[in-house]
């Protein structure tokens, strides 16, 4: 589902921050090389996750699927000057991709990379996280929700991204899709979720931001 003409969202792309080149360039690499190109952040959310860092200055940021490291990168740009990122993903087979990139963006020395469930590496990793970005396996949402809040602080920010899943939220739900179930379940939990104060926006295929009070 396409929630704006594709006229609508190049206005919206060209009437925002350019995508640096560096970005640019991984976006192209990924579209030539890695099998499903369309989990890739890409330039206007990537520009919309890049400001919310900047605005939060966070001292540490925590991602929970990484891909070929677009996202890393963006929310990179607004660390502290001391401040580091960690970044999860299952797959390790785009490691040669991502710490490219990294360097390339001259962010290496501010991004660690884990290799492996989400789930066991949280836990070891030290906090408070100021930021947090959830992108990973949907069936898995309110799991790492649970595990970063432990891991956060009041003030900290926590996005989780594909909440709206393509439109199938407000359609009607096959009983045997498991990932649609599971993202209602966690739109409605951090709605009313009083641990968190929730916003749900339009952006892309769903971004929700919730600030941890």
């Amino acid at each position: 589902m396409h929630f704006l003409s594709p006229l609508l969202e190049n206005y919206i792309a060209a009437n925002s921050a350019p995508e640096p080149e560096v970005l640019q360039e991984l976006r192209r690499e990924t579209h030539l090389k890695v099998i499903q190109p369309r989990m890739l952040t890409g330039h206007y959310q990537g520009r919309v996750l890049s400001l919310l860092s900047k605005l939060i200055a966070p001292k540490n940021i925590l991602e929970i699927g990484t891909y070929t490291g677009y996202s890393a990168i963006c929310l990179a740009e607004g660390l502290q000057a001391n401040g580091h990122l960690h970044t999860i993903d299952i797959n390790e087979e785009l490691n040669e991709i991502q710490h490219k990139y990294y360097t390339k963006s001259g962010n290496a020395s501010k991004i660690t990379q884990h290799i492996g469930d989400a789930l066991d590496i949280i836990p070891h990793l030290d906090g408070p996280f100021d930021l947090v970005f959830i992108d990973a396996e949907k069936k898995q949402y309110d799991n790492y929700f649970e595990a970063v809040l432990k891991k956060c602080r009041p003030g900290s920010v926590i996005l989780s991204d594909n909440v709206l899943w393509s439109g199938k939220v407000v359609e009607p739900l096959q009983k045997s899709d498991k990932a649609t179930t599971a993202l209602l379940a966690y739109n409605k939990k951090l709605a009313t979720d009083k641990r968190v104060e929730t916003v749900l926006l339009s952006i892309r295929d769903g971004l929700t931001l919730s600030r941890v009070k």
